[in-house]
This record gives structure tokens, C-alpha cells and sequence, in this order.
């Protein structure tokens, strides 16, 4: 573990793959982050456009619509990785041992069987959108600037495709800690006490200040 990480490593099959499927992600979130910060800046130039020059920027819905998914979606597999999402920590943190780990794999299967549907509806709506022979390749379009819409609705299949990934290994790292009655495993998120997220905060800001 490189610190205070929540999720532990070692030279096992399984931590290779966690690590390299996190590097993967770590793109993914940058990207995200990427389109936030394109996001704001095309908010500072619609609104100085339109305060200095009383000309606000064309289609800044359009790109707004084109933006979210970028941002709202292609970060999740990272922040699953980290156990960054919202869980009951109050209650799974009372559990030890193998009652912790079921519990954990049961949560996890069920969030991939909905993930793997998402995958499959969210591909049905990105390949209604998309036509080799259409326009742009896509059968719409936004209304003011007419950007075709299949590259931001075809961000939502794969980001949630890298996160059915993300929950394979940590159902394979789940069962495997409650088969052999692991205390830490590895390639999962491990359940922080609050002086523990209190350190790895601590630690994580003086890095950047190093």
C-alpha cells in the first residue's frame, strides 16, 4: 500500500490488473476533468462576451449538452476504484472478516448487473444517433449549432464499460478475500476509519505541496 491508499498492492495477477486498469482511468478522469475546465472557460468567455460586447457565445448550450457526459460520467470507473462513491460506511464499517467481504460482493454484483445493462442501453441509444451515411455520421444533432451528438452519447457505453471492468476485479478481489479470509485484500477499497481518511488527506495535500 503507498501510504494511506485505501487500496492495497502486492505482485498478485490480480493487483497487476487492478493497476494497470488504473492508469486507464486516471486518463479517463483527467479527461474528465479536462472538460470541466474547457466547461468554465467557455462560461468566462459567453459571459465576457456578452458583458463587454453584449455578444454572448453561440451555441454555449449546445456545448454544455455535448460536455456532460464527459464530465458527469467518464470519471466514475476511477472514483470506484478509490471507493470514492456515496456507501453506507456507517453500516458496512461495523462488519469484519468474511461477513464484511459478502456483503461487499453482494453490493458489487448487484451494481454490475445494473452497470451491464446501462452498457447495453446506453450502446442502443449511441448506435440510433450514429450513421456512416448520414451527415457528420449522426442522425442528430444539436439545435443551435447542429453538433452531431453520437461522439458524447457514445462517452456513456464506454465509461460505463471501463467500470464494468473496475467491478469484475473487485468482484474477483471480494471473493477471494472471503474464500481465504483475507484481512486486507488486495485491488479493492478497504473501509477507512475517519483518523485514516484524516491522514491520507493530510498526506495527499502535502504532496502537491512538495
Amino acid at each position: 500500500m503507498a501510504g494511506h491508499s485505501a487500496v492495497l498492492t502486492d505482485g498478485s495477477t490480480l493487483s497487476r490488473l487492478d493497476r494497470a486498469l488504473e492508469r486507464l482511468e486516471r486518463v479517463a478522469a483527467f479527461v474528465s476533468g479536462l472538460g470541466a475546465f474547457g466547461l468554465m472557460c467557455l462560461a468566462v468567455i459567453s459571459v465576457g462576451g456578452r458583458e463587454l460586447f453584449n455578444e454572448p457565445l453561440r451555441g454555449y448550450v449546445d456545448w454544455i449538452e455535448m460536455a456532460m457526459p464527459l464530465i458527469a460520467i467518464f470519471g466514475i470507473s476511477y472514483v470506484q476504484r478509490n471507493g470514492g462513491h456515496i456507501r453506507m460506511d456507517i453500516v458496512v464499517g461495523k462488519l469484519k472478516g468474511r461477513a464484511l467481504w459478502l456483503a461487499e460482493l453482494f453490493t458489487t454484483f448487484g451494481i454490475f448487473v445494473l452497470m451491464a445493462a446501462l452498457v447495453w442501453g446506453s450502446w442502443a441509444h449511441f448506435d440510433r444517433s450514429f450513421d456512416f451515411a448520414a451527415p457528420m455520421w449522426s442522425r442528430d444533432s444539436t439545435i443551435d449549432l447542429g453538433l452531431p451528438l453520437w461522439p458524447a452519447k457514445l462517452i456513456v457505453p464506454v465509461a460505463f464499460f471501463i467500470m464494468c471492468l473496475r467491478l469484475v476485479l473487485q468482484l474477483w478481489g471480494y471473493g477471494r478475500a472471503l474464500v481465504l479470509g483475507l484481512e486486507t485484500p488486495v485491488a479493492v477499497p478497504l473501509v477507512q476509519s475517519v483518523a485514516e481518511q484524516a491522514a491520507a488527506e493530510a498526506e495527499h495535500i502535502q504532496g502537491h505541496d512538495a
